[in-house]
């Protein structure tokens, strides 16, 4: 392996703020916010739009919106084309 030329692979830890989530990995990501965990030692911090804590599909809050009737006329054209096979 050459030296110098792959980034750093260390503990990071990242943060959902709208969840209040936190979770603490290892990455390469480069940050220079940093925060003090749980343990007491000071990790670099990434701030997170969305993660497993707040994503609807992961919470059971998911919402199927159909916009204009787009599902209906898609399950219409299927059923005339079944009609039309058989």
């Amino acid at each position: 392996m050459k030296k110098d030329i792959h980034p750093q692979y260390r503990p990071v830890v990242f943060r959902d703020s709208s969840a209040d989530f936190s979770i603490l990995s290892r990455s390469t990501v480069e940050t220079t916010r940093t925060v003090e965990w749980e343990d007491g030692n000071t990790y670099p911090l990434v701030e997170l739009d969305i993660s497993s804590a707040s994503h609807p599909f992961y919470t059971g809050r998911q919402r199927i919106v159909d916009t204009g009737g787009r599902v209906q006329r898609f399950e219409n054209r299927r059923k005339a084309r079944q009609q039309q096979s058989s």
